[in-house]
């Protein structure tokens, strides 16, 4: 298998594990529903610097470190898992409400950044990509290991970018549908949290009974 191949195939991956819904998309979807757009936009970004985090990680052995010593997997995943239901629970307890002013919304874009990036970083999901995949496509022979995960790691973050951005930008629209309604823009960050804790469950159960 050539490079181009090989390459083609870890974007087909790539594309599928960031395009099926998860922590990342419905932390995503969740500020840009409560937030609006440029909030949506702010954990974007985290979430975009946490998959290049993952990227060095994978080029550096992470997953082999893990491979070899499997203890490491169920802390990382309870963690990942604990977080994720913090966020979700805090959610559905707040009354949140969408207020057509943007200085409101402003102030909290650098938290959706900070929490953006630690989402991405605790997620299991991701250290279960690089430790099953990242293996599999740096090869010695396609070149220097520090090219190639650069190329993987751009390849992430657009990809991040063109699925989880477009997300923030249409759900970021249909807030402004919410701003005459408190009711509903509390119902919406309530079920947005409650996904995110369901998710986190679910992540957990399904991590386990793998390992």
């Amino acid at each position: 298998m050539s490079y181009t191949e090989n390459l083609w195939l870890f974007f087909i991956l790539l594309f599928g594990i960031i395009a099926v819904p998860g922590m990342d998309m419905l932390f995503v979807l969740a500020n840009a529903l409560t937030g609006g757009r440029d909030r949506g936009l702010a954990a974007t970004g985290g979430i975009m610097l946490g998959g290049m985090v993952h990227t060095l990680n994978g080029a550096v052995g992470v997953g082999l470190l893990m491979h070899f010593v499997p203890i490491l997997f169920k802390p990382l995943l309870i963690a990942g898992a604990a977080y994720m239901a913090f966020i979700g629970i805090t959610l559905m307890r707040s009354s949140i409400t969408v207020g057509d002013n943007a200085p409101a919304g402003s102030r909290t874009a650098w938290k959706a950044f900070r929490q953006g990036l630690m989402t991405c970083l605790i997620n299991p999901k991701a250290y279960l990509f690089v430790l099953a995949v990242y293996p599999q496509f740096l090869k010695p022979a396609y070149g220097p290991i520090w090219m190639q995960a650069t190329v993987m790691g751009l390849l992430t973050v657009l990809t991040q970018a063109a699925i989880y951005g477009g997300l923030a930008i249409t759900a970021g629209r249909s807030r402004n549908l919410l701003v005459a309604n408190p009711q509903a823009t509390a119902l919406a960050g309530r079920a947005a949290g409650l996904l995110l804790f369901a998710v986190s469950v679910f992540t957990v159960w399904e991590g386990l009974s793998a390992a």
